[in-house]
């Protein structure tokens, strides 16, 4: 975390931060995903989509969800959405502006997709940056909960889903993953920025939250299992969710090197597409994020 801030709302666990800089800018809130902490987005120096936004003059917002206590199990989907339209609606009220910018990451595109289909007159600009929207097409998590094998109800019956069981599933996606990494380290440790950047990576993804169990088991079920949100049948609140409300200029971000969204799920939304390279995170923080990332998104909001 580099870039100074201000809490403007406290909602349960969560918090909004605006951001301190060019506040005469267009209105942009940025949505992490519930199950990572926010900071991926303002990492380092130089590393960092928070600052890369606020130096182009962008008014920046962000949804840091918190970390749910054991309570928590009880948070459902719709209440989740409910504290992203809360953020809304306090980034509205601020900035005095009737719609703003969104952007999600991760599980944050689909909760910035759906909340742009519920209230599309809220956003004037939408970015997906690697958010999954056609499940069907999710790659080898989705072969990881079917429902021929897993039951998310189950899992959920035991309480919120604990940092350490949602990165067993990540490790089983890539076994040798852990190796690679630090064998990459040990070659670069002589340099210092090298070192640096890999240790921020690291104290990031060592830094995991629960997933509230009541959502976890409904975005399982619905999303992953049912792929309700391309069909059409996904419901928040009683609302159906269908993406063809969205009146937002869109944009999806995608990477050639994403196992946890694959383009293919990404792009089912109806927007123009930009391919980055890179995998998951390191397209959102690698050496390239910088140089054609951070730009194209400020870009998009500004044009």
């Amino acid at each position: 975390m580099i870039s100074p801030r201000d809490v403007v709302l406290r909602d349960g666990t969560a918090s909004l931060y605006r951001f301190r800089g060019s506040h005469g800018g267009p209105p942009i809130l940025l949505v992490p995903s519930l199950i990572n902490r926010w900071y991926v987005l303002d990492l380092r120096r130089g590393a960092s989509l928070v600052e890369g936004l606020t130096s182009a003059g962008l008014d920046v917002f962000c949804l840091d969800w918190g970390v749910p206590e054991d309570e928590d199990r009880h948070l459902g989907w719709d209440d989740v959405l409910g504290r992203l339209f809360r953020a809304m609606r306090r980034v509205r009220r601020i900035s005095g502006s009737s719609s703003i910018g969104l952007l999600g990451y991760c599980m944050g595109g689909t909760l910035a997709a759906i909340a742009s289909a519920l209230e599309p007159t809220w956003v004037s600009s939408l970015v997906n940056l690697l958010g999954p929207i056609d499940f069907s097409k999710g790659g080898i998590l989705r072969e990881m909960v079917d429902p021929q094998w897993f039951d998310g109800r189950a899992v959920a019956d035991a309480g919120n889903v604990a940092p350490h069981q949602m990165q067993a599933g990540f490790l089983a996606m890539r076994p040798t993953g852990t190796m690679a990494k630090w064998v990459g380290f040990f070659d670069r440790m002589h340099d210092p920025a090298a070192v640096e950047a890999f240790v921020a990576l690291e104290t990031w993804a060592s830094d995991n939250v629960a997933f509230p169990a009541e959502a976890y088991a409904t975005y399982i079920r619905e999303l992953y299992q049912e792929n309700r949100l391309v069909a059409g049948t996904h419901a928040v609140r009683g609302r159906r969710v269908d993406l063809d409300a969205i009146r937002a200029r869109a944009l999806t971000v995608v990477a050639d090197k994403d196992t946890i969204c694959p383009p293919d799920a990404a792009t089912a939304l109806k927007s123009d597409v930009l391919r980055v390279k890179g995998g998951h995170v390191g397209a959102v923080v690698g050496a390239h994020a910088r140089r054609e990332l951070y730009p194209a998104i400020a870009r998009f909001f500004l044009s």
